[in-house]
């Protein structure tokens, strides 16, 4: 059998797994959902989710990835095989792959708003007049963007041409690139006059918010989504994980970055935000609408909003390039004839084609909600499952403590078992139940 290509080190799986967690969930979500849900009150629950949900179920999918070195399509079909179930395990193994795919078209048209925001950034437009005027703009009309899309996926494609070298390298670019450039922004508003307002308000906890349920929902689907535990990138990159790296450790790692990309963001956001009496509880308009707007009252504030919007390009390129890989390497991988770069063509074509007809912000946010409502909270289920119930216990251990033995032992798989399993299962029937997006 041919070698599979892997990460030089686990720095550079690191990064490309920071790269695929940190997106729109870390700059546009985290900041909104903080703001909506009491500070200090959401951001406690979510750091014990993140630090749960990453030690555990993060490092359950690149183990398993790496156990089986391949994705989503052999792996589901090998663990149920072993339970005598291959049927059962080729046919489910396609609903993470559709929905993964769907997410992409999707994804690539929120971010096709940010690199339009960039060039129009660039040419002064959005300065030019008003915010919410601009984003009318460019989200009611048919086809407004179907330049700037294609561009965005053209952008994709090279970071994907080289395989895991340029997966890895171009993260190993982006990704601190991206930390670098949000610093930059946070020192920046941390001297307006009312920040400090901002910073008080992350900082304060308010116990009526602290003790409801819906805090803790909120925080427990931010960080499972936030971290893409949804059985499919995940596995792929962890397929690309060297036999001698601490997958625990890596995932732990992966963890806490995409931890610090969600605070910077709050950050910028939510103390911009009170510094110039806007809400920082706007939801989806705070990226769009909110933010722009006080980086218009803010000196040189048009240099500010350049570096805010370059850094999230670069997450949102690296999020689009993992989904794209995850299905490429899926059809590479059944279909071996096939070459890679005329599938990675045959994808990019059929996500743009699709995400033209997505550019008003009215049909782009019914096609996120069946996904982020249905498809990713069962896809996340189906994987979690498939880690801690169908997969045998002593595989799953001997793989994740690969050259580690004896580390990882019961406490951290019943942890799996009997927390992130219903941890996953009880998010998911509340996202289909009450129509939640995370």
């Amino acid at each position: 059998m041919e070698k599979r290509n892997e990460f030089t080190n686990s720095w550079g799986f690191v990064m490309a797994c920071v790269g695929s967690a940190v997106g729109l969930a870390n700059v546009w979500a985290f900041p909104y959902q903080l703001g909506a849900n009491g500070g200090l009150a959401f951001l406690i629950p979510y750091l014990i989710f993140i630090f749960l949900f990453g030690r555990v179920g993060l490092a359950a999918e690149n183990a398993i990835g790496r156990k089986y070195k391949s994705g989503p399509m052999v792996v589901y079909k090998e663990a149920f095989k072993e339970r005598n179930m291959e049927g059962f395990g080729k046919i489910i193994r396609w609903l993470p792959m559709i929905g993964v795919t769907l997410l992409a078209v999707g994804y690539a048209v929120v971010i096709t708003y940010v690199l339009k925001a960039l060039i129009d950034t660039i040419s002064g437009n959005l300065f030019a007049m008003d915010s919410q005027a601009w984003f009318e703009s460019i989200s009611t009309s048919d086809f407004r963007l179907v330049g700037v899309h294609l561009i965005l996926l053209i952008m994709v494609y090279f970071t994907l041409a080289y395989e895991t070298k340029g997966i890895e390298k171009t993260n190993k670019l982006m990704m601190p690139l991206f930390f670098v450039l949000f610093l930059v922004l946070v020192l920046r508003v941390a001297f307006l006059d009312g920040a400090s307002d901002g910073y008080k308000f992350i900082f304060t906890l308010d116990k009526a918010k602290l003790f409801e349920v819906k805090t803790w929902v909120a925080a427990m689907g931010q960080a499972f989504f936030s971290l893409s535990l949804v059985g499919t990138v995940m596995v792929v990159y962890g397929s690309y994980l060297p036999d001698r790296e601490d997958v625990v450790k890596a995932s732990t790692t992966t963890s806490a970055f995409d931890t610090l990309a969600a605070m910077l963001s709050a950050f910028v956001m939510i103390p911009a935000s009170f510094a110039y009496g806007l809400s920082p509880e706007a939801g989806p308009k705070l990226l769009f609408i909110v933010l722009p707007e006080a980086l218009r009252q803010m000196p040189l504030g048009r240099i500010f909003a350049l570096i805010l919007f370059v850094a999230i390009v670069f997450a949102g390129i690296s999020s689009i390039q993992s989904m794209i890989e995850t299905v490429a390497e899926a059809i590479v991988f059944s279909f071996p004839k096939l070459k890679r770069n005329l599938v990675l063509i045959a994808l990019i074509v059929i996500i743009y084609l699709g995400g033209i007809f997505l550019h008003p912000i009215s049909k782009w946010g019914p096609w996120m909600d069946v996904i982020t409502i249905y498809i990713l909270p069962i896809s996340g289920i189906i994987g979690a499952i498939t880690w801690f119930w169908v997969i045998k216990k002593d595989e799953l251990l001997a793989e994740v403590n690969k050259n580690y033995p004896n580390k990882y032992g019961n406490i951290w798989y019943n942890l799996g078992r009997f927390l992130y399993v219903p941890l996953a299962i009880i998010l998911c029937f509340i996202a289909i139940r009450y129509h939640i997006s995370f």
